[in-house]
Order: C-alpha cells, then sequence, then structure tokens
C-alpha cells in the first residue's frame, strides 16, 4: 500500500489532486493482490489497466498544459518521460498477465510505485520550482 505524503505536494492543487488519484489506483491494485476471495484476478486488473492509462492520458495532458502555460522549459523532456510511462501501459502482454495474475499486479505495483514517487519528487517538483 503506498500512502500520499505532504512532501509529494508539488503547490498546484490540481495536479496534486490528480497526484491523489493515481495513488487511490495504486492502492486498487495493491487491494487486489491482496484479495483472496478472487480467483481470477484478470478482468479486475483489465479494468484498473484501463483505468490507469485512461487517468494517466488525462493528467499527463492537465500538466503538460500547465507546464506550457508556465513556460517550462524542461517541458519536452517531461512529456518525454509521460510518454515512457504510457508507452509501458500500452506494451503490456495480456496473455501474459493471466498465467501469472499476483505476479504482475506485483510487478505493476512496484512500478507504478516507484515510478510515481520518484517522478513526483523529482520530475514534478521542478516545475514550481522553475516558475
Amino acid at each position: 500500500m503506498i500512502k500520499w505524503k505532504d512532501e509529494y505536494s508539488i503547490g498546484v492543487e490540481k495536479i496534486d489532486l490528480q497526484h491523489k488519484h493515481l495513488f487511490e489506483i495504486a492502492n486498487r491494485i495493491y487491494e487486489t493482490l491482496k484479495n483472496q476471495f478472487y480467483i481470477d484476478k484478470y478482468d479486475k486488473i483489465l479494468e484498473i489497466l484501463k483505468e490507469l492509462e485512461e487517468y494517466t492520458i488525462y493528467h499527463f495532458k492537465e500538466e503538460e498544459d500547465y507546464m506550457k502555460e508556465i513556460g517550462y522549459e524542461n517541458y519536452f523532456l517531461h512529456k518525454i518521460e509521460h510518454q515512457k510511462f504510457i508507452n509501458k501501459l500500452k506494451e503490456t502482454d495480456l496473455e501474459k498477465i493471466d498465467f501469472n495474475q499476483d505476479g504482475y499486479l506485483l510487478d505493476l505495483l512496484n512500478f507504478i510505485s516507484d515510478w510515481l514517487v520518484n517522478h513526483i519528487l523529482k520530475d514534478d517538483k521542478a516545475i514550481n520550482s522553475a516558475e
């Protein structure tokens, strides 16, 4: 389970709220992984992946629009990092998920947790400090 900490706030309410929602999605991944009542988690995994992809596309656009609005000089580098994230989600081999659902959930949880924390603390915090 990953928890939002005040240190993750970049000081832009709209973006901070969106980041919190991404943490909520990550926690649904954790809950799905730990839920012993789901015999087959495949449909739940697809549902989470779809929401994660759709929401990150929405969030990244909002964040990129904000960067353009304030004239953030590292906009293009930041946008590339966003695209790499989306590409990783889109490259998911759905057949492999079915053979090791818990393993996939654990890998996805680790990827998202690491990415969120590192990206927010390193890249996103730099946006507002550059203003």
